[in-house]
């Protein structure tokens, strides 16, 4: 039983009403390119830390459910909005988004899916201009 267990990770939605906790390694880290994914985060791909739903739980709340094919369903927080999870329809694992876990720096893709859909000026970001942010908005100062 997970709760028996010691989390490898947790996560959870931006206001907090919702979180979860993996209690094994992400396999399979990833970036997803397809439109699907793109439309569902608001991004130009959406990053997925799957794991076995036997090493999943929700620990408080429960993310709202849209169903986004006819094979797979996306968790999201009906409060906030803050996507969370997708999932096939009877499989045996959960993919987390990478944003919405506390340490995402912990959690590094390993490869990219939907490449068909990929968006051409990806490889153009690093040499955009770098600005950090205070709780207030830019500071101005490059990053």
């Amino acid at each position: 039983m997970t709760k028996d267990r010691e989390a490898r990770h947790t996560g959870g939605c931006q206001c907090g009403a919702v979180r979860y906790a993996l209690y094994a390694e992400p396999e399979r880290v990833h970036l997803c390119h397809c439109r699907k994914c793109q439309r569902a985060v608001g991004g130009p791909f959406a990053a997925f830390a799957p794991v076995r739903l036997a090493d999943f739980a929700w620990t408080r709340g429960a993310p709202a459910i849209h169903r986004s094919s006819e094979t797979a369903s996306r968790g999201f927080c009906a409060a906030c909005g803050t996507p969370l999870s997708f999932q096939h329809d009877g499989g045996d694992w959960i993919d987390v988004t990478i944003g919405s876990l506390d340490r995402p720096e912990a959690v590094a893709p390993e490869c990219h899916y939907g490449v068909e859909s990929r968006l051409p000026w990806l490889d153009a970001l690093d040499a955009l201009p770098r600005l950090e942010t205070q709780p207030g908005g830019l500071t101005g100062k490059k990053g």
